[in-house]
């Protein structure tokens, strides 16, 4: 059995696309892959911010617990400040915190696979006395670096509250 199909109106000769068919194919086609790559693309450079954004949540991280393992013995005597004393972090007093307070900054570079750049950061810690009675202390870590994509400022932060060894 053999099938014939005729077209009507006599287009037999003429079937098939048109140029501007194609054409309006092609650009959808286009928009279709430029919209695909474009979400590849910006997918690619969130995870890149996050991956930079967890490096550094994790120096700030780090540098708060580097200050609240110090050693802060409330009960000895005498009272000293420094490395290997009673009190290793010294508070000293100002005009905008009569309870005390110490700075301490720290270099460092975030630890991300980077093509050839290193990105730098600097690590603020802060420690400030909250109350004499009972005790107690806010450290304050806030790492500060730079986005290479944009040049854009970013902190990271963590603080946390501690009271004495006891």
């Amino acid at each position: 059995m053999i099938l014939r199909l005729a077209q009507a109106g006599g287009r037999a000769g003429r079937a098939g696309f048109t140029l501007m068919e194609i054409l309006v194919a092609f650009l959808i086609f286009g928009m279709t892959v430029s919209g695909l790559i474009y979400g590849y693309v910006q997918a690619n450079r969130m995870a890149e911010f996050s991956s930079m954004s967890l490096a550094a949540q994790s120096l700030a991280q780090q540098g708060m617990e580097q200050a609240r393992s110090a050693q802060w013995d409330s009960e000895a005597w005498p009272v000293t400040n420094g490395p290997g004393t009673t009190d290793e972090i010294s508070l000293y007093p100002s005009n905008s915190c009569p309870t005390g307070y110490t700075n301490y900054s720290q270099a460092d570079y975030l630890d991300v696979p980077e093509k050839d750049t290193l990105i730098y950061v600097t690590n603020y810690i802060t420690v400030t006395n909250l109350s004499m009675n009972p005790l107690l202390r806010q450290i304050r870590s806030d790492v500060v670096w730079t986005l290479p994509l944009n040049g854009k400022a970013c902190t990271n932060t963590a603080i946390t509250q501690r009271a004495p060894d006891e």
